[in-house]
């Protein structure tokens, strides 16, 4: 069976803007097709008007451009299921899928509703578990390039899809559930913490984010972000009129410097800038462009706090501001809209090119 229709993962509340990139990345590829997508639903579902188009694009987007989607899944129909036998059929679409994959993944909307299907996962598991295995459908294959997933929107109806390993999230959900450290000042710790997981792989971590590197956090105050950069051994230049947490500037690796995040210029190059400042996404777009256009800085992250209306549309304003500031060219962009993320979408930005993993 082809998988021509893409489901998509969300914040709850976030679907229109989901709806919107995903038909602008497939008409940017040459798919017409259109979006089902019902508000604060937590997901949604584009379905190409040829099914062959829609194979064919599930096959070359890259998940990882994407800004809203949390997780990307080739999958088919919706799947009716009978209150006596849910596994049966959720069994026989998988098997049509393949017959070796490198997970099962049962999930559900990440909303008040998807809460009470969760109930619904834990005793199903087994069952289906053994009866994919009576179907011949091996689902723990170290070698194999899919992962199979089972998700429901109802206790009689689910989506049976697969994703491609590398080219969707490695989270269940497509959610970093991270701990709050006991030691930050503030939660939007977990904000860089996500970010760099998800801007960064394993052995990019351990090169650029590697101890006695330079840091400078504009509007760090308290130091949530700052926190993120010591932990890694980082020395970094805290810049806000407002207080900084004392246990930070025990460490010896912060230096507080009140000033205005805006007016700030380092003495010397240094290689990130983080920046979680309460402004403009534009304004934010220019300075975090400027910081890498004039060298101050190799690479930086950096929240865009999006208005209420037309969130979709001011990212792609920003992306253009990124553009004109550094020439069209010669740089490397990412945004996304991180689970710890509410209504702002995190950035990451390097003034040369990193060719996708």
């Amino acid at each position: 069976m082809s998988a021509p229709r893409l489901l998509l993962y969300c914040r709850a509340g976030f679907e229109k803007e989901c709806a919107q990139e995903i038909t602008a990345t497939a008409a940017a590829a040459g798919v017409r097709g259109f979006v089902k997508g019902r508000p604060d639903s937590g997901f949604a579902i584009f379905q190409a008007h040829d099914d062959d188009m829609g194979v064919e694009l599930g096959k070359r987007i890259e998940f990882r451009r994407l800004v809203f989607p949390r997780q990307l899944v080739r999958t088919g129909e919706l799947l009716a299921l009978a209150e006596g036998d849910r596994v049966s059929p959720i069994s026989a679409a998988a098997r049509s899928l393949g017959s070796r994959f490198a997970g099962l993944r049962i999930e559900m909307p990440d909303t008040n509703d998807g809460k009470s299907l969760s109930a619904l996962a834990k005793p199903l598991t087994p069952h289906l578990e053994k009866a994919l295995a009576k179907e011949g459908v091996v689902f723990d294959d170290d070698r194999a390039t899919e992962r199979l997933h089972v998700f429901f929107v109802g206790g009689l109806a689910c989506h049976v899809g697969v994703s491609t390993i590398g080219n969707s999230s490695d989270w269940p959900m497509g959610i970093a559930r991270l701990r709050m450290p006991s030691g930050s000042p503030s939660r939007s710790t977990l904000k860089l913490a996500e970010a760099i997981m998800q801007f960064l792989d394993e052995k990019e971590r351990a090169q650029r984010l590697a101890p006695g590197m330079t840091a400078i956090d504009l509007g760090a105050s308290p130091g949530g972000w700052t926190w993120q950069l010591v932990q890694r051994g980082l020395m970094v230049i805290a810049v806000d009129n407002g207080a900084m947490d004392p246990a930070l500037l025990e460490t010896g690796q912060v230096k507080h410097r009140r000033d205005d995040g805006f007016h700030y210029r380092p003495a010397e190059p240094v290689d990130w800038m983080v920046c979680d400042m309460v402004e403009s996404p534009a304004r934010i777009a220019r300075l975090a462009s400027q910081w890498i256009a004039q060298g101050w800085c190799a690479e930086t992250i950096f929240n865009l706090k999006l208005p209420m209306k037309k969130r979709w549309e001011e990212v792609e304003r920003c992306r253009g501001i990124v553009d004109e500031a550094l020439g069209g060219g010669g740089y490397y962009l990412r945004i996304k809209h991180l689970y710890h993320d509410r209504e702002e979408v995190t950035a990451y930005l390097a003034r040369r090119r990193r060719e996708l993993n």
